[in-house]
């Protein structure tokens, strides 16, 4: 999960300049205080290179500086689909993402779309200077991270300037309440190209009354809505990601169902009636309504 806390910070703009190696599984795991909590960076038991992002325990990123294309988390996986899905293979897009992690969405898209343009907004800068000293990005690529609110820099991103806005915002291991409504979905909708998608990662269990809230909440600004989760987690019996994708065009569900069903987890995709009764009759959140997303319960990511 992307992590971004509300409130102001400063607005620092920095471009991807470091070098290419990294921290070393040798060196061990990495705990230091960051903005947003306590960030451990772990090695990952089964690639050489590859490490864990967690913030206060809750595992965030998984980043393999060997094989940037390598996304190991499920919601990873699935926003990765629609990455690929946003244009012809290989074509460079403009992408806009919505809290940064470790990054690990940014370094995916710039290596199999090369020349593609990127800016991340990422609040806790802490945490990014922590990824760009410890997990550095390659200096060829053209990502740059603003430490700001993710709705500040959406609010002032160019009309019709993005091909895909990814927004994997979260303050703690919740969506924050001002990044899920519909004014928010109409800046995403704003920024987009005629063409352009809105993909967002949320969290949710039990009643999924957030996860239908969020539904409806795209629904009253996009015509094109589709949904994608474990089983498990649209029955409520686990608590676990959903990734909305959202726009005025009609989405690729013909191949994203394909390579949602391929995939090693589990998962199913919901659109069109199934998608208007799954909401059971939520309404949209507004500015004045919304709440956060539900914290997730104890032990939920052990």
């Amino acid at each position: 999960m992307g992590r971004n806390r509300a409130g102001r910070a400063r607005d620092e703009d920095s471009a991807a300049t470091t070098g290419t190696d990294g921290r070393t599984h040798a060196q061990g795991p990495l705990v230091v205080p960051v903005g947003s909590g306590t960030a451990e960076l772990r090695p990952d038991r089964d690639r050489p290179n590859a490490w864990q992002l967690l913030i206060d325990g809750a595992p965030q990123s998984l980043v393999d500086l060997a094989d940037p294309t390598h996304l190991g988390f499920e919601y990873q996986r699935r926003l990765g689909h629609l990455i690929d899905l946003a244009a012809p293979p290989g074509r460079p897009i403009t992408v806009l993402h919505l809290g940064g992690g470790a990054l690990t969405l940014a370094r995916y898209t710039a290596a199999t779309r090369p020349r593609s343009r990127q800016q991340v907004a990422e609040i806790d800068t802490a945490l990014t200077e922590l990824v760009r000293t410890e997990l550095p990005l390659d200096r060829t690529w053209q990502i740059r991270v603003r430490g700001a609110d993710a709705r500040a820099v959406l609010e002032r991103t160019p009309e019709t300037s993005v091909d895909l806005v990814i927004a994997d915002v979260f303050s703690g291991a919740r969506v924050p309440a001002h990044c899920a409504t519909v004014e928010f979905a109409t800046l995403a909708a704003r920024a987009l190209t005629p063409e352009g998608r809105f993909a967002a990662n949320i969290t949710d269990g039990s009643s999924l009354a957030f996860a239908r809230a969020q539904v409806a909440t795209l629904l009253a600004v996009f015509p094109e809505v589709c949904l994608v989760a474990d089983p498990a987690v649209l029955r409520g019996k686990r608590f676990g990601n959903l990734i909305l994708a959202a726009s005025h065009q009609p989405l690729p569900l013909a191949e994203l169902s394909r390579r949602v069903a391929t995939d090693s987890y589990l998962g199913r995709l919901e659109h069109g009636r199934a998608l208007a009764d799954f909401t059971a009759g939520a309404a949209p959140a507004t500015d004045a309504t919304a709440a956060p997303s539900p914290a997730p319960p104890p032990k939920a990511f052990h």
